[in-house]
């Protein structure tokens, strides 16, 4: 199998067993691009092929730009990593901490030093998502927050309702995944004194030529929501996981996920992941941009952080500011990002996937709608796409 058409056909595969309805992956060495496949369908009942410019729901890879953002606001501003968020929002100037991260919320102690944007950047606030600790903090996230994705919830509201809350570690001290990254969205937008969709567009949008991201998508180009259901059938859906989406986002919502709200294509994905491999235009300075890529968790936090039972890490990766980072290329998975030191990645819970690897020039960049319900997935239904995004990686790598 040559290396020009070697993903297309992998892709093809999945299609054809019905594990995906059709997938977008592109592979960018030297240069130019490599490998190009666009497979299947981005709507199976209407007969609509995915084609390079169809847009997808990228869920967390939404986080590494979001961060993008924050670090070009807070160098303009001359806004320190280690300034206290309460700088901007007072809202979480005296915040406390829950005894046991499922426990009674009244159970709390204060917190013991002040949540800083570099806790924020790296995940060691204390904040979390509901579903990854059941129990009361998740129910009262879910009623001060709204959808995690499409919110009714206004932006001050937003912010006032998560402050409210106790954390589940004092800042700092553990890498909990969670709302940090919404969280930043939010205050850059205040400190911008924009919608969060405008700040995106004017900081990193405009400037790369991301002419189609943003937190809606047209209809006639979007990919449409697939899943399996509880048999493993994949089934159209109409809203992603835990309905943390609507069918349709309100034109006058004005909450947006910093964390995992955009949709984005191949091309514009590629200008923003191009970034790292020190290529297209650079927006950050070379030391912001190489505090951005570097492990900053130490080797405890790195190797207890775990998201529903598993590890986040193990020894291959940390976490700079906003996305992993390879430390040990020996050990590193491609789930986080598999190349030489310093390639960074952060993956999509709705099946998507990337990296840039600096050492090699290389960008891979693959897009999937893949929704997963967490109750399916700890019975093994919805995980085969990732057998997929490793052939996606393997194929990739492959030098012609």
């Amino acid at each position: 199998m040559t290396t020009q058409d070697s993903i297309t056909k992998a892709i093809e595969a999945y299609v054809a067993a019905e594990e995906v309805a059709g997938a977008a992956a592109l592979v960018w060495r030297n240069g130019a691009v490599a490998q190009l496949a666009t497979v299947g369908w981005r709507d199976r009942e209407a007969g609509l092929p995915v084609e390079r410019d169809t847009l997808f729901r990228i869920a967390s890879m939404t986080k590494p730009i979001t961060s993008l953002a924050a670090l070009i606001v807070l160098e303009e501003k001359g806004i320190g990593l280690d300034t206290p968020i309460a700088s901007v929002a007072p809202e979480f100037a005296a915040m406390r901490v829950l005894r046991a991260p499922g426990g009674p919320l009244d159970q709390t102690d204060p917190a013991a030093r002040p949540i800083t944007f570099d806790d924020l950047l790296t995940h060691r606030s204390g904040l979390t998502y509901g579903g990854v600790y059941p129990g009361p903090l998740s129910d009262a996230y879910a009623q001060a927050l709204g959808g995690d994705i499409d919110s009714p919830v206004k932006p001050d509201d937003w912010i006032a309702g998560l402050a409210a809350l106790p954390l589940i570690a004092q800042p700092g001290t553990a890498f909990n995944y969670g709302y940090s990254t919404d969280l930043l969205g939010q205050l850059i937008a205040r400190i911008d004194g924009a919608p969060l969709g405008e700040v995106l567009k004017r900081r990193v949008f405009e400037p790369l030529g991301m002419k189609d991201t943003g937190f809606t998508a047209p209809a006639d180009r979007r990919a449409t929501l697939y899943g399996c259901d509880e048999t493993g059938r994949l089934v159209r859906r109409l809203t992603a996981a835990g309905g943390s989406t609507l069918p349709e986002r309100p034109a006058d919502m004005e909450y947006c996920s910093g964390g995992q709200g955009l949709w984005s294509t191949l091309d514009d994905y590629l200008a923003f992941a191009r970034l790292f491999i020190g290529e297209g235009p650079q927006l950050l300075r070379p030391q912001t941009l190489k505090l951005m890529t570097t492990n900053r968790l130490t080797d405890d936090q790195r190797l207890g952080a775990q998201m529903f039972g598993m590890p986040t890490f193990g020894t291959g990766h940390g976490f700079g500011l906003g996305l992993a980072t390879v430390i040990d290329p020996a050990t590193a998975s491609y789930t986080r990002g598999k190349g030489g030191i310093g390639t960074v990645s952060w993956p999509g819970a709705f099946g998507g996937w990337w990296q840039a690897d600096p050492t090699d020039g290389s960008v891979m960049i693959f897009l999937v709608h893949n929704i997963m319900e967490p109750a399916l997935m700890a019975q093994g239904i919805g995980l085969n796409v990732y057998g997929l995004i490793a052939q996606v990686h393997a194929l990739g790598s492959a030098k012609a």
